[in-house]
């Protein structure tokens, strides 16, 4: 996904797809209340809810000397391990701590081939004053499952214009203490002879760089030196474990793009002969045949670039030969992943990294860049020909819900592609990241023999969305809704599988906020943000679809967006406009009254007529529905507007807020009236968010949550005695970087907690202490009588799966109190995933039933669900259907048409 840097405080997301950044923390020092919190007083099980996914991956790095050893990094969600039994990624910075949450963006990584235990990561989000703290090298002598930290005297940029170049940190491949990073912000290139224990400059160095994607920008962000991009060691010169003689140095600049050194650092020098007017993204040598090949475009990326070059330079003659696959005159996009064949030398494949339509575009060349072939090409414009087939089935939200015309398909092949590598010990095994995923294929030999290679996402375990916002509803099928940043946000029913899709109709770029209606929690709302289109929308059915509402006049933004308790209004604050309330859907909103623009609100979770809002430390409270609000004389609250507060469900009046800044008011307040006076939690010293859970056995108060400092100590913490006492839930090898957006427990499961990340994505954490109960149970369905119609279509097909929806009507005269819908495939398909139902599957035979919200079916009145599946061949429909033993008539829509295919 495309990633604009903005602060999360002002919730303001730039035009296409990016994340939020929190905003800049510094260690506090502040007054101390006697606190009472038991630090690991509880032990938690923390896991993630699955996405899978979800942002940039800009860098695979795998071990040349080890198998099955590999490595990703993201751009603010952390470093990832290859597990190859489960084929799955292990998160290796978890431990990264509050104050220190710029350590989460990964500009480079490094593994080390002659010792494969040690493990590299150069870490630092922003160069500029959005991350306080400087950059550091982590070392791991245990592959990343503990680390030492190396602080430097700059900052990095894992989350930087040009951070899919690299790798700016590399091992020397024979004196393994030696390694090199190349830095930004004109800090030069720098170099460690203790394993990364300390750093240098290396001061003869001629070049720190010039190139800046945008001279212009105050804030430091595009006006940014992008460095040192890259550095290469030549393996051939060297043996045993004298130190490498040759090493080659990408540098950010279109003159003076590649420097070499051949006495081993000593000295170095232009590389002669080199071509200019483009910047060096990626430098990868085959030292088997003696070629260095480079990866040129005319911008840094890695969502830009609109022309590049391929070149080969031979190490022995010093020839320079243009390989580039397709004439410049043709490119509109930039050269960016590159990697060779280890296994059979001569074998070289790139990408066209910044092409978004039609989509992007892998080369390879099995004789050293001579000729080249692509993964696809037009057979009879707009028709495309693809050597590849694309299996989504285990992240089908990556097809986007679309159905683009071609040459367009979903879905895509990829975009922002910078990071590509073939397996050092298998030529079958490609993986390459995405702006949203890391797709790879075990067969990649078919590409060469005629016949086509299967990309699947190869991304279990790396989740890397930014979370705005999380809500838990009582009931429904619903466990937890989430608003993203990228991706616009997820309903799952299920915490251990990927949901079928993301909210759609409309598919916000970034989700800033989303509520239900407490009493009706099948009513959703949710804001967002969107290049042209509405900035609202409502579900009726616990989020399972969606539809838009309307923007009052000078919308630009999600902002912020509550649901009374009942579901028969809304209130609004929009970025672009004020304050506005609605009553139903949002066709007509009004202005509000006595509350600013760019509030937060929020409303009340028992008076339907009640809404609250917060700006610039003061807070606002409406008895009539949203039409007017009048200021609280509460003082003392936090001045600034990084507050987060939420109404308790079940009582009216009951407000929490917590928030502040460490150079003023900072802390947990708590109001039972409506928030006309607070009370500030004495053992709170800073507290970012609140939530609410599933009270404790014996306890007649919800339990609390909240990210904050209590006790001196930074942590997740809850509370089960209304906030006398707390307890952290988290530890030290669980932080997650920055959590200060969203917090809320789960109402039918107690101790269940769900933690927003920038950039891990949705964490829930279990409760050893199951006081409180479960989560309740089930019961029969029964068959339900009467007459039923089925409505089924094909929304989505691509190569080998497939999404259908199917509708469910009573058409009888009396209630159905559960239902059980069979049919059967006669191709063979076999669904796999479903959503609004629980199924199963034998043969031919599928069974959809009911899950608890949804098995009440009045007479008139239909129930819809979804799925999945795969198909080869042919995809015929379902010729009958039965409920029980009851045929029911069918309805059949225009279906997607086989083999069509959507944008994603």
């Amino acid at each position: 996904m495309r990633r604009t840097p903005v602060l999360t405080a002002v919730l303001g997301l730039a035009a296409g797809l990016l994340a939020g950044t929190p905003p800049a923390l510094a260690a506090q020092v502040v007054e101390k209340a006697a606190p009472a919190a038991a630090v690991a007083a509880d032990t938690y099980t923390w896991k993630n809810t699955r996405i899978d996914g979800g942002g940039f991956v800009p860098g695979i790095v795998f071990n040349r000397s080890e198998k099955n050893l590999a490595y990703a990094r993201t751009d603010i969600g952390g470093a990832y391990r290859w597990q190859e039994a489960s084929k799955s990624w292990t998160p290796l910075l978890d431990s990264v701590g509050w104050d220190r949450w710029g350590h989460t963006g990964v500009v480079s990584l490094a593994s080390d081939s002659v010792a494969p235990g040690k493990v590299y990561a150069a870490v630092g989000t922003y160069t500029n004053s959005w991350d306080p703290g400087n950059g550091a090298v982590l070392r791991s002598a245990d592959r990343g499952a503990t680390w030492q930290k190396a602080d430097l005297p700059f900052k990095l940029g894992g989350n930087m214009p040009g951070r899919g170049m690299g790798e700016r940190l590399a091992v020397d491949p024979h004196k393994n203490s030696v390694l090199y990073l190349g830095a930004p912000s004109g800090k030069g290139l720098w170099r460690s002879t203790d394993s990364g224990a300390s750093w240098s400059q290396v001061t003869n160095f001629p070049n720190v760089g010039n190139y800046v994607q945008d001279a212009t920008d105050t804030s430091g962000y595009a006006s940014d030196n992008q460095g040192i991009a890259w550095v290469t060691f030549d393996e051939s010169t060297a043996t045993g474990t004298d130190a490498t003689r040759t090493i080659y140095v990408g540098v950010a600049d279109k003159d003076n793009a590649v420097y070499r050194s051949t006495d081993a650092g000593a000295t170095w020098s232009r590389l002669g002969g080199q071509p200019t007017g483009y910047l060096a993204h990626k430098g990868v040598l085959d030292a088997a045949n003696g070629y260095l090949y480079l990866a040129y475009s005319d911008k840094g990326g890695p969502y830009d670039g609109g022309k590049g070059r391929l070149w080969r330079y031979a190490t022995a003659t010093g020839t320079w030969t243009d390989v580039s696959p397709v004439a410049e005159a043709d490119t509109y996009y930039g050269f960016s992943g590159l990697t060779v064949d280890r296994q059979k030398p001569g074998t070289v494949m790139a990408t066209a990294y910044s092409s978004w339509w039609p989509d992007t575009q892998i080369f390879r060349s099995t004789d050293s860049g001579g000729t080249w072939t692509k993964a696809w090409d037009y057979t009879s414009y707009p028709n495309r020909s693809n050597r590849y087939t694309m299996d989504v089935s285990s992240s089908p939200w990556l097809t986007w819900g679309a159905n683009p015309s071609p040459p367009e398909q979903t879905p895509k092949l990829g975009w922002m592609t910078e990071a590509l590598e073939i397996d050092p010990f298998n030529s079958a095994r490609m993986m390459y990241g995405t702006g949203a995923t890391v797709y790879g294929t075990e067969n990649l030999g078919q590409w060469d023999s005629g016949g086509q290679f299967t990309i699947k996402p190869m991304v279990q375990g790396l989740e890397e969305t930014a979370v705005n916002d999380l809500a838990a509803p009582p009931s429904g099928g619903a466990q937890l809704l989430s608003a993203l940043g990228d991706i616009g946000g997820f309903r799952h029913t299920d915490l251990t599988k990927v949901p079928s899709m993301m909210f759609t109709s409309p598919n916000f770029t970034s989700t800033t906020s989303l509520d239900f209606a407490e009493s009706a929690p099948g009513t959703v709302v949710r804001a967002g943000n969107l290049d042209s289109g509405p900035h609202v929308a409502f579900s009726t059915d616990n989020g399972a679809n969606w539809f838009a509402g309307t923007d009052p006049s000078g919308v630009s933004g999600g902002g912020t967006v509550a649901s009374a308790s009942d579901g028969s209004r809304f209130v609004w604050s929009p970025e672009g406009a004020g304050v506005h309330y609605a009553t139903g859907f949002g066709t007509s909103w009004s202005a509000s009254s006595g509350i600013p623009a760019g509030a937060t609100v929020e409303s009340d979770r028992v008076d339907p007529k009640t809404f609250y809002g917060f700006k610039s430390g003061r807070f606002y409270a409406s008895s009539d529905g949203g039409a007017t609000f009048t200021a609280s004389s509460a003082t003392g609250l936090p001045s600034g507007d990084s507050v987060r507060f939420k109404a308790l469900p079940g009582t009216k009046g009951d407000v929490w807020l917590a928030g502040g800044a460490s150079d003023g008011a900072y802390g947990l307040w708590h109001s039972t009236d409506s928030g006309a006076t607070f009370t500030k939690l004495a053992g709170v010293e800073q507290a970012d968010t609140i939530g609410f859970g599933k009270a404790a056995a014996g306890a007649s108060y919800q339990t609390l949550y909240t990210s904050a400092r209590i006790g001196g100590v930074r942590g997740i913490f809850r509370s089960t005695d209304k906030g006398a006492t707390w307890t952290r839930i988290n530890d030290d090898a669980h932080q997650w970087g920055w959590t200060g957006a969203a917090i809320t427990g789960d109402p039918r499961v107690y101790g269940r907690v769900y933690v927003s990340t920038n950039g891990r994505g949705v964490v829930y954490g279990d409760s050893s202490d199951a006081g409180g109960g479960g989560d309740g149970g089930g019961g029969t369905d029964p068959t339900p009588t009467g007459a039923c119609a089925v409505t089924y279509k094909i929304t989505n097909q691509w190569s080998g799966g497939f999404q259908a929806d199917v509708q469910l009507a009573n058409t009888g005269s009396a209630a159905w109190t559960g239902w059980s819908l069979g049919w059967s495939f006669t191709d063979g398909q076999s669904v796999t995933q479903a959503w609004n139902t629980e199924h199963t599957q034998s043969g031919a035979a599928v069974t959809a039933k009911n899950v608890n919200w949804n098995a009440n079916v009045a007479a008139g009145s239909s129930v819809t669900f979804g799925f999945t599946a795969r198909w080869s061949g042919t995809n015929t429909e379902p010729a009958a259907f039965k409920l029980g033993d009851r045929s029911c008539s069918v309805t059949r829509p225009t279906s997607v048409p086989k083999g069509a295919a959507g944008r994603g």
